[in-house]
């Protein structure tokens, strides 16, 4: 049960390595997608914000990371 559970921790870390950038980068997602969809904001405007708020998050996760 214990190499089960050591192989699937390393699975998901494969996929999540820092939990605050996925969680930070679905609320973007939610949050664009209720503005487009109930706020009527043109799908352009949202993709550009999707790409550059991914690029502020992306950099706010590798400032982190320099940091420890």
């Amino acid at each position: 049960m214990t190499v089960l559970r050591i192989a699937l921790s390393e699975l998901i870390g494969m996929f999540i390595d820092d939990g605050s950038l996925a969680t930070l980068c679905l609320i973007l997602i939610l949050v664009i997608v209720g503005a487009v969809e109930f706020l009527a904001m043109p799908p352009l405007a949202g993709g550009l914000l999707l790409l550059v708020g991914c690029l502020a998050i992306l950099l706010y996760s590798v400032r982190r990371a320099v940091k420890r």
